[in-house]
């Protein structure tokens, strides 16, 4: 819980370290507490999504849960990519190493290897 909390309060910290163990729990933390925060909504605000048919044709409506959601996931973007640069900077790459995502079929193999490799030796940089 003390990685997910030092990446939101380090969420413009895009220079230091993180180590694999402090990746991944703030990793793991941040899909719980998605995760959380969507029953939460259904429950208080019902379905984020109900499709409605209207003769042959059919739309989507979003409820007040959908925006309300939209909105965490637009305020933990810095802090998980601000997270995820200082992780590719612990393993030796840098970060434009982080668009790796964008080739189609390997790239996120790839990405995901390289945030599971080991830290390289102290550079004199702070780990987070």
């Amino acid at each position: 819980m003390t990685e997910y909390i030092n990446a939101w309060k380090n969420y413009v910290n895009f220079t230091e370290r993180t180590t694999v163990r402090g990746y991944w729990m703030a990793f793991l933390f941040h899909i719980i507490a998605s995760i959380v925060i969507s029953i939460i909504l259904n429950i208080i605000f019902g379905p984020m999504v109900q499709v409605v048919f209207v003769g042959h044709m059919f739309y989507f409506e979003f409820g007040t849960g959908y925006y309300i959601n939209m909105l965490w996931g637009l305020a933990a973007f810095l802090p998980m990519l601000a997270l995820q640069i200082r992780r590719l900077r612990d393993a030796g790459k840098r970060w434009p190493y982080i668009f790796m995502i964008f080739i189609p079929f390997v790239g996120w193999i790839i990405y995901i290897i390289a945030l599971c490799k080991p830290s390289i030796p102290d550079d004199g940089v702070p780990v987070v």
